[in-house]
C-alpha cells in the first residue's frame, strides 16, 4: 500500500461521489468504475496558477501566492483601496468569480480583514464577505486544522478537547504557547483578525498607474498606439505633480481570454515628456520581434512607472552643453528600445587599482555615471588591455628586475627603456582564492614601441606560496 497510486485533487462531481484526496485508486476506481484520472503535474498546475494569478492584476496590483505548505495552491489579494472601482467588495467578488467561470475556472473567494481568516473561510468551503470585525465569529466554528499548524499539533489540540478555532479563543494563551509554541497564538490572532500581515506581491509595485477598460476589446494596433498616448499623458500629470520624472515603465494589455502580455521600457533619465514617452512606445512595439497579438482583444490596457526619481527644470548652460545632453539621452532610449538595452553600452570607470576591474561596460541607459578624471600628459596605464593578459617569455637581468627582451607571438623585442615597477597586489576582499603579487613594468623597444607588461608572483622566499614560480604577461599596449 506505500507504493499505491494515490488521489491528489478532485473535481466537485468526485466528491460528491464520496472520494477523498489521499484515497488509492484502486479503491477509488472500486468505488467509481468510470472514474477518469490524469496524471498529477505539480509543475505544470504552479504554471497554471501563474497565468491565473498574472489575469488577476486587474483587480488589484497586490497579488500574491498562497502557499500553505510550500506549493502554489491558492491566490491572495489585498483589494484595499479597490473595491470602490467595481461597485464595492461583494459586486468585486462577483465579478471575479464570474470572470474565472467563463474561463473555466471554478473557484471559491472570501473577503475578510485578514488574509488568514479570508484562506481559512475559503478552504472550508464556504464565500462571501464577512463584515469589518467579524472574523472571529465567522472562524469560531472551522476546525483547529485550518490554522494552518502541523498534524501533530492539531492532533494534540483535540486530545485536550480543544477541535475548533473558537475553543481555542477561548482558552488562554500562555499555557497554549508553553505547550505548541508560539506560532499557534500568532496563527490563531491573525485568523481571529485580531493582527494583519502584509502580503508579499509576486510584483513589484509601481509608483503610479493610469489604465483604460473597454466595453467592446480593442485590437487594432493604431488603437493601442493611441491609449498609450492618453496613458502616458495621465502619468505625465501625475509625475509633474509629485516632481519626478520616470526611469522605468510597464505597460500591461490584458486579453479577453485571460492572457497577459507586457511590455517594459527604461530611459537614461528621469523622463515625463508625453510626446518623446510615446514615441519610445511606438517605437517599442514596432521593434517586436514576436508582434502583439490581441487574440480577440485588449479589455484592459494598463501603464505604470515602476521606478521614478526627482526631476527638476533643467537650466541651459551658457554653452549649451544641457540640450546637448538632452539629446544624447534621448538617442540613448531610442536605441536602447529599438536593439534592447544590453546592446547599447558605455564604459564604466570603477575606484579600485586593480586594472582587470578599472572598467566595464554597462547598459547606457543605466544610472548616471562619475565624471572621468582628466587624463595625464602621458597615460600610466593603456587604455586598451588583453583580457586575459597574455603570456609571454621573459629575460630580465636580475630575477626581480625589470625584462631585458621578451617573446611574444613568436617576435623578440629587445627593451630599449623600462619603467617600474608597479606593485600591486590582488584585491583578497573580492577573490576568495589566494592570486599572485604583479610588478608592472612600462617598456619600450628598440623600434619606438609601447608595452605594459608584468610579472605575476615574486621570488622572495616567503612569497614562493602565491601561485608557484613567477611567470609574465603582456597586458596591454600603449598608442
Amino acid at each position: 500500500m506505500q507504493g499505491a497510486l494515490r488521489l491528489t485533487a478532485l473535481d466537485r462531481a468526485a466528491r460528491r461521489a464520496g472520494l477523498a484526496p489521499g484515497l488509492t485508486l484502486a479503491d477509488a476506481r472500486a468505488r467509481v468504475p468510470g472514474l477518469a484520472v490524469l496524471d498529477h503535474d505539480p509543475a505544470a498546475d504552479a504554471a497554471f496558477l501563474e497565468v491565473v494569478a498574472d489575469d488577476c492584476d486587474r483587480w488589484t496590483p497586490l497579488v500574491a501566492l498562497d502557499m500553505p505548505e510550500g506549493v502554489p495552491d491558492g491566490l491572495i489579494l489585498d483589494i484595499t483601496g479597490c473595491a470602490h472601482l467595481f461597485g464595492g467588495e461583494a459586486a468585486l467578488r462577483m465579478r471575479l468569480l464570474a470572470h474565472l467561470q467563463r474561463h473555466g475556472v471554478s473557484a471559491r473567494a472570501v473577503i475578510a480583514g485578514t488574509p488568514d481568516a479570508a484562506r481559512a473561510l475559503a478552504r472550508s468551503g464556504q464565500g462571501g464577505v464577512v463584515p469589518p470585525g467579524g472574523e472571529a465569529q465567522a472562524v469560531a466554528g472551522l476546525p483547529v486544522a485550518r490554522l494552518g499548524v502541523n498534524a501533530q499539533i492539531v492532533t494534540g489540540l483535540s486530545r485536550a478537547g480543544l477541535k475548533t478555532i473558537g475553543d481555542l479563543a477561548a482558552r488562554p494563551g500562555t499555557p497554549l504557547a508553553a505547550r505548541f509554541g508560539a506560532d499557534l497564538l500568532t496563527r490563531l490572532a491573525r485568523t481571529l483578525g485580531r493582527e494583519d500581515v502584509r502580503l508579499v506581491p509576486r510584483r513589484p509595485l509601481p509608483e503610479c498607474i493610469a489604465e483604460r477598460r473597454f466595453a467592446e476589446p480593442i485590437a487594432r494596433t493604431a488603437d493601442i498606439e493611441a491609449t498609450l498616448a492618453l496613458l502616458v499623458d495621465d502619468l505625465a500629470l501625475m509625475l509633474e505633480s509629485r516632481g519626478e520624472g520616470g526611469r522605468a515603465f510597464e505597460a500591461c494589455f490584458f486579453r479577453t481570454d485571460g492572457a497577459v502580455r507586457r511590455l517594459k521600457i527604461e530611459t537614461a533619465r528621469p523622463l515625463r515628456d508625453g510626446v518623446a514617452l510615446a514615441r519610445l512606445w511606438r517605437e517599442r512595439i514596432e521593434a517586436l520581434a514576436d508582434p502583439l497579438d490581441p487574440g480577440f482583444g485588449f479589455d484592459l490596457v494598463r501603464l505604470g512607472v515602476m521606478r521614478a526619481e526627482k526631476l527638476t527644470p533643467a537650466q541651459v548652460s551658457l554653452d549649451g552643453r544641457a540640450v546637448e545632453e538632452e539629446e544624447v539621452a534621448a538617442l540613448i532610449d531610442r536605441l536602447s528600445v529599438r536593439l534592447g538595452r544590453e546592446r547599447v553600452l558605455r564604459f564604466l570607470q570603477r575606484d579600485t587599482h586593480d586594472p582587470d576591474r578599472a572598467s566595464a561596460l554597462v547598459p547606457a541607459d543605466g544610472a548616471s555615471l562619475p565624471a572621468l578624471p582628466p587624463p595625464p600628459e602621458a597615460p600610466a596605464r593603456p587604455l586598451t588591455l588583453f583580457d586575459p593578459p597574455q603570456p609571454v617569455e621573459a629575460l630580465a637581468e636580475v630575477p626581480d628586475g625589470a625584462p631585458l627582451r621578451f617573446r611574444w607571438r613568436r617576435v623578440v623585442h629587445e627593451v630599449a627603456r623600462a619603467e617600474g615597477p608597479e606593485r600591486l597586489a590582488p584585491e583578497w576582499w573580492r577573490q576568495p582564492e589566494a592570486a599572485p603579487t604583479r610588478d608592472y613594468y612600462r617598456v619600450e623597444n628598440r623600434e619606438g614601441r609601447r608595452f605594459w607588461l608584468f610579472r605575476a608572483g615574486l621570488y622572495e622566499r616567503e612569497a614562493q606560496a602565491e601561485a608557484g614560480p613567477p611567470r609574465w604577461f603582456l597586458h596591454g599596449l600603449f598608442p
